[in-house]
């Protein structure tokens, strides 16, 4: 690092955003996820997204287009090296019948979303639509959540499924959701 100067930005192989102090060594100045607000967060950056809150609840993506437009998409399948991770992950044992078992749970392989009006799709193939903050000052969601068949709010917890669509939706729309779900 002796050819950075004092006020260069450097990035560690840690993703700490830091500054070159006057020593010359790095000065640590915020330990934010600064990459991963530009993507849907840790899962998308790893090549799979959770279809469900329970740990292992991943599929792997196969492909992805038009994010952040009125016809995002992306294609996904559900893997045997998912089903073993959830298997591990929430069962805590890993055995021939829960992998078939978590491989047989019916999913959807594509999600979809107009980014424009903020609606998208879940696993389920069940529509939601994104509709900014959520005005509730008691409301444990931040953001108001609409599942469009009920027209019910998600309120915020993991039994709702507010954390796992709005990851979907940040996912499909990284530019249009919010980062601080």
């Amino acid at each position: 690092m002796g050819d950075l100067s004092r006020s260069t930005l450097a990035v560690d192989s840690k993703m700490s955003i830091g500054n070159l102090g006057e020593d010359g060594t790095l000065k640590l100045v915020t330990l934010t996820a600064v990459l991963l607000t530009s993507m849907a967060g840790s899962s998308l950056a790893s090549g799979t997204i959770y279809y469900r809150s329970r740990a292992g609840m991943e599929v792997t993506i196969v492909s992805m287009s038009g994010l952040d437009t009125s016809h995002a998409e992306i294609r996904t399948k559900h893997t045997r090296a998912n089903a073993i991770a959830f298997c591990r992950e929430y069962v805590q044992k890993v055995t021939p019948d829960c992998i078939r078992q978590e491989l047989s749970t019916p999913l959807s392989d594509v999600i979809e979303a107009d980014c424009k009006t903020g609606i998208f799709t879940d696993f389920a193939g069940d529509r939601y639509q994104f509709r900014g903050r959520n005005p509730a000052p008691d409301s444990m969601a931040k953001y108001r959540l609409v599942n469009l068949q009920t027209n019910d709010d998600a309120d915020g917890s993991s039994a709702s499924g507010y954390p796992t669509n709005m990851g979907i939706f940040r996912a499909l729309c990284p530019r249009t959701a919010p980062a601080d779900y």
